[in-house]
């Protein structure tokens, strides 16, 4: 780690706290050339694996900008998207892969964007799972209905 001061490369760590409810680690550094003090922040990376192969880090963003097209007309607001995004991270995240494939985000964003409003849910999953028929979005509604069903019986469960 370099000084931001000084540029050096040594220093040594003073404190180490979590950050970010446990998903980062809080650093107070002290450089031994300059003797000034700085701070920083380390997180585990949590690599997408796409269908093509590449891997690229995780981002809530992108969680965001997919389900915001989806969620585009309905009334959900900015709030609501980035509580969705966290839950979607905290999902892979504790998966405890260090490599996750799209189509398993994909997965973790369908329950929450359910719950948060089933029209944009129905735009997602059709693309999500390809619909390619009326039949294929009558099936999801069907499912939808059920799910609202047993939540009914079982509002601890939702």
């Amino acid at each position: 780690m370099r000084c931001p001061f000084c540029k050096s490369t040594n220093s040594r760590v003073v404190d180490s706290r979590e950050a970010d409810e446990g998903q980062a680690i809080r650093r107070r550094r002290s450089c031994t050339d300059c003797g000034r003090r700085f701070t920083t922040v380390e997180t585990a990376v949590l690599a997408v694996l796409k269908r093509s192969g590449v891997t690229e880090p995780f981002s809530r963003d992108k969680v965001i900008l997919g389900v915001r097209s989806a969620c585009q007309g309905r009334d959900v607001d900015e709030d609501a998207l980035h509580l969705l995004a966290q839950q979607v991270e905290d999902t892979v995240r504790a998966s405890g892969a260090a490599e996750i494939p799209s189509h398993e985000i994909g997965l973790a964003i369908l329950g929450p964007l359910r719950d948060l409003d089933e029209v944009a849910y129905l735009r997602f999953a059709s693309v999500y799972r390809s619909f390619t028929s009326a039949e294929d979005f009558e099936k999801e509604i069907e499912t939808l209905r059920k799910h609202r069903a047993a939540d009914a019986r079982h509002p601890a469960h939702s």
